[in-house]
């Protein structure tokens, strides 16, 4: 058993709040720029005054229609401004927020209403509006609806204008450190979701102990545009720290035209999800192939990768920094260009980036730091900071913050920043935090000697061969996704003679893959599934991911999938995690047929 402790930085005041910033921003700087709202095609700013006015009015009319200190309000919504500005109002009005993924089902929802006894909903859409009506007979204790896509936030201004600032400032001073802020539920992967209740001081203790090792991300000249659901506690978290150093905040839900808004917001700093640099990485390479100019790319990919690595000794020679300056010239300048020219560094989260990716983007001048925790841990509990950088680590653990590694092999969190429990659970709390405060994370994972961590799979996915040796699915796949032409891929094999692996293939890859291998442009995966090509292509995508691992947890067969595994088909969870009981029983032929003889 292995165990660090890191001393906090920051000790919160238990009079604090999340709501704190709002006011104190606007009354130190009112005129400087909190957010960049896109209103017809034009990315126009909003002074802290303007927020902490709008937040206060939307808290007023909280107020007027009855919402007390305490009561759980459900909001479902894309990741926008306004979601942004109804979560602090409810926090401003004393009360909390229940958010609902806006791809959710109306079991999902009737679930969370009824689970968090919600006594109301701001949602976005008609089709928001109707889910929450359809689980009204789940859901006795919501009691008013709001719709920002009609006229809810103008009728919760127009209620609070009789409402003074007085009745506001003491709802605001009457909440504290142990005040709860949310409960968010968990995606689902196994079960139904768990509400984790969260505290103000959950979430200003990960802020302020991880904001002073992240300061050339977190100030008044950095940006960020936030395209992750703020459903999830991972932007959630990002959100609050942009809030409270006066971070320019900007907001996107249209991810496929995402490289368009970030040419127009040019953020400083970016916070997504492996998977989204993986497609970055896959596309930027397919297109340099598909333009002849493939080996300019694979010399310029292998020259950034060596120059990271010499960072970590002794430095990059002269003839590498020659290479590297040739480089950035040809390729590195332009990748960035396409984040918006100002990217210098990123925040990943969720899952393992991989070492040469990592090594990949900080080589073409954006670091990104990998961090590491749970929705029960507020968000972060590691991670690489400015000064403590160890790539293809999630880093060590945040100030204030103790890991521990259970004999066999689990990860265990302690600190201010652990839940407070499960919502209305208290045997699923009991099975995961023990009585002194240690929280159980089902993750697998090392400290090396510098006191970094490393994750190495997740307790529940061990797959135990029918030779009874274990395999960590998630060191293969990972490695896998990194081809341009792998999408999604789950490896099998419990209590099977080997591991075999189902494989989805990436639809913006395969109409390339199909001109450049000469195959009709109108042929579906699944008429390909079986081509010696494809196969091939795959195959050395394999090979590759094998060379990670022993022979007894090598990959032995494949079976390319006709379709991909996403959100909509129930596959994948909304932070892009694999829902692996839902794809095995999905696709369970596939799964035979991979072990026919």
């Amino acid at each position: 058993m292995r165990e660090l402790a890191v001393p906090a930085v920051i000790v919160t005041p238990h009079e604090a709040n999340l709501s704190d910033p709002v006011f104190d921003n606007a009354a130190s700087d009112p005129a400087h720029a909190a957010f960049s709202v896109r209103r017809d095609g034009v990315w126009t700013d909003v002074s802290a005054k303007e927020f902490a006015d709008d937040v206060t009015a939307l808290a007023k009319g909280l107020i007027a229609s009855g919402i007390a200190a305490g009561d759980r309000i459900a909001l479902m919504s894309k990741t926008s401004y306004e979601w942004t500005l109804v979560d602090y109002a409810i926090w401003t009005a004393g009360a909390v927020t229940v958010p609902i993924y806006e791809t959710s089902s109306l079991e999902q929802v009737q679930w969370i209403l009824s689970d968090s006894g919600a006594v109301a909903a701001v949602v976005e859409t008609e089709a928001h509006a109707e889910l929450v009506k359809g689980a009204a007979p789940d859901a006795p204790d919501v009691r008013q609806l709001w719709q920002i896509d009609g006229d809810g936030l103008e009728e919760l201004r127009a209620a609070g204008a009789d409402v003074d600032d007085d009745a506001v400032t003491e709802r605001r001073q009457a909440t504290n450190t142990d005040s709860p802020c949310s409960i968010i539920y968990t995606s689902g992967t196994t079960g139904r979701p768990k509400g984790c209740e969260l505290t103000h001081g959950n979430l200003l203790f990960d802020i302020g102990n991880a904001i002073p090792g992240l300061s050339e991300l977190f100030n008044k000249q950095g940006s960020t545009l936030l395209f992750l659901p703020l459903a999830h506690v991972f932007a959630r978290l990002i959100q609050c720290g942009a809030v409270q150093t006066g971070a320019r905040l900007g907001h996107t839900a249209d991810v496929k035209n995402l490289i368009a808004d970030l040419a127009g917001f040019k953020p400083t700093f970016l916070l997504s999800v492996p998977r989204v640099f993986e497609k970055v990485y896959n596309a930027s390479k397919q297109k340099a192939h598909a333009d002849g100019k493939g080996k300019i790319f694979d010399a310029a990919e292998d020259t950034a990768i060596a120059y990271s690595e010499a960072l970590d000794g002794s430095g990059p020679g002269l003839a590498l920094k020659v290479k590297h300056t040739l480089f950035d010239k040809l390729v590195y300048s332009k990748l960035r260009a396409a984040l918006g020219g100002q990217c210098h560094s990123a925040v990943s989260g969720g899952a393992p980036l991989g070492a040469r990716l990592g090594h990949f983007f900080r080589g073409i001048g954006l670091t990104v730091y990998e961090g590491y925790g749970l929705t029960e841990t507020s968000a972060a509990s590691t991670v690489n900071l400015r000064d403590s950088v160890k790539i293809g680590t999630v880093g060590k653990p945040l100030p204030g913050v103790s890991v521990r590694i259970a004999d066999d092999g689990e990860i265990l969190l302690k600190g201010p920043h652990i839940m407070r429990g499960y919502w209305r659970n208290d045997d699923a709390t009991r099975e995961v935090l023990s009585a002194d405060g240690w929280l159980h994370s089902g993750d697998l994972g090392e400290l090396d000697d510098d006191g970094f961590l490393r994750i190495t799979g997740r307790k529940k996915e061990i797959i135990v061969t029918a030779g009874g040796k274990n395999v960590a699915p998630s060191v293969l796949e990972d490695r896998l996704r990194a081809h341009p032409l792998v999408s999604q891929c789950m490896a099998v094999g419990d209590q099977q003679p080997f591991i075999g692996c189902l494989v989805t293939i990436d639809p913006d890859a395969f109409p390339a893959w199909k001109t450049a291998n000469g195959k009709p442009a109108d042929a579906t995966v699944g008429d390909l599934s079986e081509d010696p090509d494809l196969r091939a292509s795959i195959q050395a995508a394999v090979d590759e991911a094998n060379r990670s691992v022993s022979s007894a947890e090598a990959i032995k067969k494949f079976r390319i999938l006709a379709v991909d595994f996403t959100q909509e088909g129930g596959e994948l969870t909304p932070k892009l995690s694999l829902k692996r009981s839902v794809v095995l029983k999905q696709y369970a032929e596939d799964v035979t047929k991979l072990y026919a003889r």
